[in-house]
C-alpha cells in the first residue's frame, strides 16, 4: 500500500482542504496508533508516522477499514534526513498541518525492575533516550512548523508522562513508580522545551501542550498498568482539538493540570 489517500478532502473556496490535516509519531501501535485513530473518528486526516514500514502500512491499511482517512509517513525522529523527508510529503500530501503529536519515544533500556540506577548508568543510554525523546521532538516540531503556520488553529502535543513531574518525584508520599534515571529526566526535559515554545508563540494562534497518559498497558510497559491505550490517548486528543484561546504551555492528565 502506497502513501497516497483512499478519498479526497473537501477544499474550500482557496482550495485549501477543509479537513483537519494530523501527524501523529510512533502512531504504528499503542497510545500512538489510538490518537490516531482518535482523530481520525473526528474527521482528521492523518499521517501514521513511524520507522518500522511493516508496522505502519499494516496500521493505514487498519485504520482504513476503520473508516479513517489515513496515510503513511515514513518517520524516524533521530535522522534529519528521514524529517526533512516527512515534511516534504505531508506538503505534497495535504499543503498544511493543522496537529503534530509528538508521540515517538523510547524508555531506553533498564535493569531488574525496570530500574535506571543513577549511580551506575550507562550514559550512552541518556544519550540515546534524550535523542529521541527530547531532540527527536525539537527536530520534527521544527521541520513541521512551516506547514503548521498555514493551518488557522494549529496545535501541537508533546505526549510527555507523569513521571517527568519534578514535583511529584521530590513528593515522598507520592508512588510514581521506579527510579528511571534516563527516561524519567528526558520527559521533564520535554516539559521545559514544550513551554519555551510556548513562550515563543505567544500572541499567535499556535497552542503546545504536554500530555500524560497514564500507565497503560502496552509493549512499552511490558503490558502492565490500569489503563487502555484507548483511555491514554484521550487527553492527548484532547489538546489536538482544543478551541481557539484555549491553554498552552501546560502540562495535562485526565484529571487536569500535573504540576512541574
Amino acid at each position: 500500500m502506497g502513501v497516497g489517500c483512499t478519498a479526497r478532502p473537501r477544499a474550500n473556496i482557496n482550495g485549501m482542504s477543509e479537513t483537519k490535516i494530523a501527524l501523529v509519531t510512533g502512531a504504528n501501535k499503542g497510545i500512538g496508533y489510538e490518537i490516531a485513530a482518535g482523530l481520525g473518528a473526528l474527521g482528521h486526516r492523518v499521517g501514521v508516522g513511524a520507522r518500522d514500514e511493516a508496522r505502519r502500512e499494516s496500521a493505514v491499511e487498519k485504520l482504513r477499514a476503520a473508516g479513517v482517512d489515513a496515510f503513511a509517513v515514513p518517520l524516524d525522529v533521530t535522522g534529519d534526513q528521514s524529517v526533512t523527508d516527512a515534511a516534504e510529503l505531508v506538503e505534497r500530501q495535504a499543503g498544511r498541518l493543522d496537529v503534530l503529536v509528538n508521540n515517538a519515544g523510547i524508555s531506553g533500556e533498564a535493569g531488574p525492575g525496570w530500574v535506571q540506577d543513577p549511580t551506575t548508568l550507562d550514559l550512552d543510554v541518556v544519550r540515546t533516550v534524550v535523542e529521541t525523546n527530547v531532540i527527536g521532538v525539537i527536530r520534527v516540531t521544527n521541520a513541521m512548523l512551516p506547514l503548521l503556520r498555514r493551518s488557522t488553529s494549529p496545535r501541537i502535543v508533546n505526549v510527555s508522562s507523569a513521571v517527568g513531574s519534578l514535583t511529584r518525584q521530590a513528593d515522598p508520599d507520592i508512588e510514581i513508580g521506579p527510579v528511571m534515571a534516563a527516561y524519567s529526566p528526558s520527559k521533564s526535559f520535554l516539559n521545559a522545551v514544550t513551554v519555551q515554545y510556548a513562550r515563543q508563540f505567544a500572541g499567535t494562534n499556535i497552542l503546545i501542550n504536554a500530555a500524560c497518559p497514564g500507565l497503560v498497558a502496552t509493549d512499552f510497559t511490558g503490558f502492565h498498568g490500569p489503563r487502555t491505550p484507548e483511555q491514554g490517548a484521550a487527553t492527548a486528543i484532547r489538546l489536538a482539538t482544543l478551541p481557539d484561546g484555549g491553554p498552552t504551555g501546560s502540562f495535562f492528565e485526565d484529571d487536569g493540570i500535573i504540576p512541574w
